[in-house]
């Protein structure tokens, strides 16, 4: 997930005031806790321009005011989403966490499993876009078990903040771009040419299973499996210390004993949380609860 993509540089008709800009990013923290920085309010410009020229409204305050009050609200908050967020993702993308999460956590975790005799496991896939990273992560798990996999039961819990991006993931069907860091080996082994798309084998799709969530939500996160690993990459980066802080107390609480969450190359939970172990496995570092 990708907030405010700066390639989008035309100012906008209407300006928005400090103190609309404001009202709206503390709604915006409020509901999803996404924070917006001030020096992105000019983006606020450029993206809700369009938005308040097709609602018929002539300033963002009216448009606040629809958010908080109007019968419209439930459904224009969908498209709050779409306008907040810039959805960059692809199909095995950081190959190298990738490979180091198959060898060593999958692998470690699948093992514990066999130990135990529980042939079960739950992956909680926390921003997943349209649907790249779990259906990646469904194809790691069919290598990793290969024609042992019948056998077992397999739950990846997929769930993004935008409906238009569970509605595409649950589609299972990509063009080009989605490939961009895929073989194509890869490619033939894991999916089927549907046009001048491919879809998502139906037994790697069968594994996965799409809701749109707010991850400010707690009874909706407290309704998520508990899970052997959790998968946030790319989202902490877009929330304040107060809402990071939260949301690895969720992931934490999610994870049953010993189970791992693996975030985005860039983020950290240095000052965030101290509750879990950190692990490091080559090119990545993963976090333990012990």
């Amino acid at each position: 997930m990708t907030l405010f993509s700066s390639s989008m540089t035309l100012r906008a008709a209407t300006p928005i005031s400090d103190a609309e800009f404001k009202e709206l990013r503390d709604f915006i923290y409020q509901r999803s806790g996404i924070w917006v920085d001030e020096k992105r309010k000019y983006l606020f410009e450029n993206r809700f321009h369009k938005r308040l020229a097709t609602l018929g409204l002539k300033s963002f305050d009216e448009y606040v005011k629809l958010l908080k009050f109007d019968p419209r609200s439930a459904e224009e908050m969908k498209t709050l989403w779409e306008i907040i967020t810039t959805n960059e993702t692809s199909f095995f993308r950081d190959i190298k966490q990738l490979e180091s999460f198959q060898k060593v956590i999958l692998g470690e975790v699948l093992a514990e499993q066999r130990k135990k005799g529980k042939l079960e496991l739950n992956i909680w896939s926390a921003g997943c876009s349209s649907g790249e990273e779990p259906y990646t992560l469904a194809m790691l798990i069919s290598e990793s078990l290969g024609l042992e996999l019948p056998k077992w039961k397999v739950l990846i819990s997929a769930v993004d903040l935008s409906p238009a991006m569970i509605a595409k993931a649950k589609e299972a069907t990509y063009g080009d771009y989605a490939f961009k860091t895929t073989t194509e080996e890869q490619k033939k082994k894991f999916f089927v040419p549907e046009g001048a798309n491919f879809k998502v084998k139906p037994e790697l799709a069968r594994m996965v299973s799409f809701q749109q969530m707010n991850l400010n939500d707690d009874a909706a996160v407290r309704r998520v499996p508990k899970s052997q690993i959790v998968f946030c990459r790319n989202v902490i980066i877009y929330f304040d210390d107060a809402m990071r802080t939260k949301v690895a107390r969720a992931f934490y609480d999610n994870l049953l004993s010993g189970g791992y969450l693996l975030l985005g190359h860039s983020e950290t939970l240095h000052k965030i949380s101290t509750a879990f172990r950190p692990k490091f496995i080559p090119g990545a570092m993963a976090y333990r609860k012990d």
